[in-house]
């Protein structure tokens, strides 16, 4: 398979990847651009490349910067802003974790909070209400647990420290019961 060809597969499959992890399609294709770039891109760069206008590449560009993701990058004598991206996989997954965390999991955590206290006449309703809230609550606080330890790990060790992430997640939804 020639290069243009194999570029052209992984940055579609990293978009369709990037939608699993909350980013928009465009947004994840060009990421996936700035990963494989040797060099920091300029926004007609990204624009050519991917054959997406200004304003699509401006938006996501800011997204990705948004997320922690990429950052502008000047280059001496040139007014162009150019971008690059972390290229670091571990780094780069736990921040997707922690904005996925601050984006999803601390909102919906407040607002269970905020309404398992009703007013109780122990009706039927109100009753199954308070069990789906409990239940609800209970897998929301084991998520952020485990976005918790993953954030904590270190990028050596590998599989160890996938095992030592399970054992205390497992440990911690334990003392959640």
């Amino acid at each position: 398979m020639d290069f243009e060809k194999a570029k052209s597969e992984f940055i579609q499959a990293w978009g369709s990847l990037g939608t699993a992890w909350g980013l928009n399609k465009t947004m994840a294709q060009i990421y996936a651009l700035l990963i494989i770039s040797s060099e920091p891109l300029s926004t007609e760069e990204i624009m050519s490349e991917l054959k997406i206008s200004r304003g699509n590449v401006n938006m996501n560009i800011r997204s990705l910067m948004d997320w922690g993701l990429a950052f502008k990058i000047l280059k001496p004598g040139e007014r162009k802003e150019h971008f690059g991206c972390e290229k670091d996989f571990w780094q780069m997954a736990k921040q997707v974790a922690r904005e996925r965390r601050k984006r999803e999991i601390e909102p919906l955590k407040k607002v269970l909070k905020e309404i398992k206290d009703i007013d109780d006449d122990e009706s039927k309703d109100i009753r199954e209400f308070k069990k789906s809230i409990k239940g609800l609550s209970k897998l929301v606080n084991e998520a952020d647990v485990f976005l918790d330890v993953f954030d904590r790990l270190n990028q050596s060790g590998g599989s160890a420290n996938f095992l030592r992430l399970l054992k205390t997640f497992m440990i911690s939804s334990k003392k959640n019961k």
